[in-house]
């Protein structure tokens, strides 16, 4: 009995003295201004101590804050369809990687957020290697490329009608135009991820491949189209009904035929994932 008492006192002095998560020195919080179906522009840029962030969803807000994947977040509808701008200072002597757990401490004081933890059975793609050679080519070293300098991170995406470009940070990107998907310097982690974006449910990863990659595969028109209106669902921009109807009736054919060409599978089935499940969460931020 002393010895679990004892254990437990232990156990509670440490809970105590846990270093409460880092803060953003001073924040501004605004609602984006609205965004059409035209044009979408975000990112996230640190350039040492300064965070400026734009028209993220709070979905990403979450993701980024929690480092969890999209697929992961289980909460009320507007967590796509409302975004904010984020400008922000970091304290002396912080670093980029902390800016996730300060933009926790900015949703617990900013957004009232509670949520807790959970596994669920979902649906997923599962995106593995298929039958045999893989036609893939591992990215090659670049000499001549520019390193970024220490404490800064750029993350960039620009999405219209014309097609999607998204700068991954550290010479990683890729772009899908005209029905044409190219990617250059991404890890199969990564890849699986943004695909999700143009799907109707989460790709996991399950290839076992540890390397960066630069690939292409092309889809058809029509499943390009489909594929960009479900990116734009996934990114919170409302459709009219007949554009919906057009990404309902549509497939993904043609995408699971280009990964199947470079020697990549890519099939459905259930999987149990760990989901972050958002009990409270206040629609508009306290004031600045």
């Amino acid at each position: 009995m002393k010895t679990i008492l004892l254990t437990a006192i232990c156990a509670s002095v440490v809970l105590a003295q846990a270093p409460p998560n880092p803060r953003f020195e001073v924040a501004s919080v605004r609602p984006s201004p609205p965004i059409g179906t035209e044009r979408v522009d975000a990112g996230v840029h640190v350039d040492g101590a300064q965070v400026r962030i734009v028209a993220l969803p709070m979905r990403d807000y979450i993701v980024r804050a929690y480092r969890v994947k999209l697929y992961q977040v289980a909460g009320p509808e507007w967590l796509t369809s409302e975004r904010f701008d984020v400008n922000a200072k970091m304290p002396a002597g912080s670093t980029p990687e902390q800016v996730p757990e300060m933009l926790q401490s900015l949703l617990e004081e900013r957004f009232q957020i509670k949520l807790h933890r959970e596994k669920k059975e979902l649906p997923v793609y599962a995106l593995s290697i298929g039958k045999p050679p893989l036609k893939i080519q591992e990215s090659a070293p670049d000499p001549n490329a520019l390193v970024e300098n220490k404490g800064t991170a750029n993350v960039t995406a620009t999405g219209g009608a014309d097609g999607v470009s998204v700068d991954l940070g550290n010479g990683s990107y890729y772009t899908f135009i005209n029905g044409k998907f190219e990617v250059k310097k991404v890890t199969m982690d990564m890849l699986a991820r943004q695909l999700g974006r143009y799907v109707d449910r989460p790709i996991l990863d399950m290839t076992d491949l540890k390397g960066s990659y630069d690939l292409t595969f092309s889809v058809t028109q029509e499943d390009y189209q489909t594929m960009l209106i479900r990116a734009g669902v996934n990114a919170g921009i409302m459709f009219p009904p007949q554009v919906l109807q057009f990404m309902d009736n549509g497939s993904i054919a043609s995408l699971v035929d280009g990964l199947q060409q470079l020697g990549l599978k890519m099939d459905a089935r259930k999987a149990p994932l760990d989901v972050l499940v958002i009990d409270q969460l206040s629609k508009t931020p306290t004031e600045n």
